[in-house]
């Protein structure tokens, strides 16, 4: 292991019980700053009420950790937005945040736009998806950046349990990142090594850093953040914190591919020198005629640094 990386890893690796609810609500009111928790959702009706619900009792409520909980609905089909609203979210559609610039699909595309949408000075971004969601992955969250003003971005580590024909096995639900991301980081960004769930879709940051990077539409998005991060801020501005256990819907190995597809697309777009990307995958299925090819667009739109939108909005003409 690298030394840097081995340095890194013992003093910026967390657990979330390190901290309590209450004794970083004492220090965000000390610092005088402000939380948004935003959640991107994408036809989630069966998870996300039971998400924003136990965010607003146990850090909202009972302890005002939390200013506001947005859900950035990407044009659901069914009634995630509903359902968020009823639990109290405050419900934004992706296509109403900053119309002129058209909407793009995909994931990055909600965690981009929340950054014009949102009002906190920290972002704590959480899947919409997960089971058994508890609050406490929010407080280890945000424990470093509340407690350590040199720490800017924090990443979600945990177990990932594995639904399979045998039954649910305590991990194995990381594919895609141990396959695709992981070798891609040792490969061409060994600084980052140490990130266990470099994926992860929980994360929280400082909005002055956030703004300064772009957002991938797709679901190269949590890779692109890891490596334009630690280019702007340094390795010691990054850490993780575990968070115990987090469960998810889990999607098919040809769905899993085309995410990776678009990681790939987005690792390769910030190599020097590197040849511009084939965004065609090629995937077959096996019918009762014989096999069939489908064929993907596994291409990524980067949206620039929202820091340059705001600065372009306030030039007569731009786009809104």
């Amino acid at each position: 292991m690298r030394s840097d990386v081995r340095r890194w890893l013992n003093q910026r690796t967390y657990t979330a019980d390190t901290w309590q609810a209450g004794e970083l609500l004492a220090a965000k009111q000390e610092r005088d700053t402000t939380v948004s928790v935003v959640l991107p959702a994408l036809d989630e009706e069966r998870t996300v009420g039971g998400i924003v619900a136990a965010l607003r009792a146990a850090l909202v409520e009972r302890c005002p950790l939390v200013d506001e909980v947005v859900v950035v609905d990407s044009g659901s089909s069914d009634r995630t937005a509903e359902v968020a609203a009823a639990a109290g979210a405050r419900v934004v559609h992706v296509a109403s945040v900053l119309p002129g610039h058209g909407t793009r699909p995909g994931k990055g595309e909600a965690l981009w736009k929340s950054l014009h949408a949102t009002a906190g000075e920290l972002l704590v971004f959480v899947d919409a998806d997960l089971i058994a969601f508890d609050p406490k992955f929010v407080v280890g969250l945000l424990g470093p950046l509340l407690t350590d003003p040199t720490v800017g971005y924090v990443k979600a580590l945990y177990d990932r349990p594995l639904t399979t024909p045998e039954g649910i096995v305590p991990s194995g639900g990381g594919r895609v990142t141990e396959l695709v991301a992981r070798p891609l980081l040792n490969a061409f960004w060994p600084e980052l090594a140490g990130f266990v769930q470099p994926l992860s879709g929980e994360y929280a940051g400082r909005r002055e850093l956030l703004e300064q990077v772009p957002f991938v539409s797709g679901y190269g998005v949590e890779l692109g953040l890891l490596v334009d991060l630690v280019a702007l801020a340094g390795l010691d501005a990054l850490a993780q914190v575990d968070l115990g256990t987090r469960q998810h819907s889990h999607q098919t190995d040809a769905a899993l591919g085309r995410m990776a597809g678009q990681i790939l697309q987005t690792a390769l777009a910030r190599l020097p020198g590197a040849a511009r990307p084939e965004s065609e995958l090629l995937q077959f299925l096996r019918t009762a005629d014989g096999l069939e090819e489908v064929t993907w667009d596994v291409s990524v739109v980067e949206r620039p640094p929202m820091r340059a939108v705001r600065a372009a909005r306030r030039r007569p003409g731009l786009w809104a």
